[in-house]
């Protein structure tokens, strides 16, 4: 249907109502009208009365949950937050005994470094002093072995150069100039 038609339709009705009535309504139809207005009146009062109460303790009660629920989970969230801090605290505290720990462990290792260079260097030092004074003594011994040797080489000279000479008096005279060459002979010592 289209606007115009619409128009036409409520003119057409209009013309068919009673003279002095706006809707035709007559008074049987105004009394059925009213009759059923105080009817669902007294139906919602009824109905009010009888479901307000337990609709309102259930909606209520369902109220009092939710805010029990939204406490709780502010509680647990309190909890949370408390065990996260406490984590984190716990968290920091082996960190710090983490880091205490190995700032000890390097001082022991620190220490006993020293105190083993310390003890090496004794060591080396006693070993080179031992090895001086092996030396020492071997060159003492070196020198000694070539008194002898020389005293020996030089008594064998001396036989041999004795048995050669004929005369008592060339004997005397080369052993006296043997031994103050040997006696002017500067050892090291």
């Amino acid at each position: 249907m289209d606007f115009g038609s619409l128009i036409s339709y409520a003119a057409n009705a209009a013309a068919e109502l009673p003279p002095g009535r706006v809707f035709g309504i007559d008074q049987a139809t105004l009394i059925n009208i009213i009759a059923n207005v105080t009817n669902v009146a007294i139906l919602a009062a009824f109905l009010a009365y009888l479901l307000y109460k337990p609709v309102r303790t259930i909606l209520n009660k369902r109220t009092n949950k939710i805010q029990g629920q939204l406490i709780q989970a502010e509680e647990e969230l309190e909890k949370a937050t408390e065990l996260r801090r406490t984590y984190e605290q716990k968290m920091e505290e082996v960190e710090r005994e983490r880091e205490e720990i190995l700032r000890e462990a390097r001082k022991v290792a620190d220490d006993s470094k020293q105190r083993m260079i310390s003890e090496a260097k004794k060591e080396a030092d006693t070993i080179r002093e031992r090895a001086a004074a092996n030396v020492e003594m071997e060159w003492e011994r070196a020198e000694n072995d070539m008194r002898t040797a020389i005293i020996d080489v030089s008594a064998v000279m001396a036989e041999k150069f004795v048995s050669l000479a004929i005369n008592k008096e060339t004997h005397d005279r080369l052993f006296d100039e043997t031994m103050s060459d040997l006696e002017g002979m500067t050892w090291r010592d």
